[in-house]
């Protein structure tokens, strides 16, 4: 897990990647920006689009969920602590 600090400070680095795997729906009505899309369901399809080069770090909506199942699946990859609804209220 990283915190949303951590993910702050570096988000607009090339020092991580974020991967909202929530649906579209979801991603649409609000999103991280420079977060990069593929759902959960999709992932496992869509693991050569996202960078090795960078620390990649997974986001849902309140994070641990759908964000740590899709760490699991990344190798090196960490969740963000309260997911996008905590990046935008600190």
């Amino acid at each position: 897990m990283i915190t949303q600090k951590e993910v702050k400070s570096n988000l607009n680095t090339d020092r991580i990647i974020l991967v909202d795997v929530r649906s579209k729906e979801e991603y649409d009505a609000k999103h991280i920006p420079s977060a990069l899309h593929i759902p959960l369901t999709e992932l496992a399809e869509r693991m050569n689009e996202i960078p090795t080069s960078r620390k990649v770090v997974t986001v849902c909506g309140k994070g641990g969920g759908r964000s740590a199942d899709a760490a699991k699946l990344i190798p090196g990859a960490d969740w963000l602590e309260g997911g996008t609804e905590a990046y935008f209220q600190s």
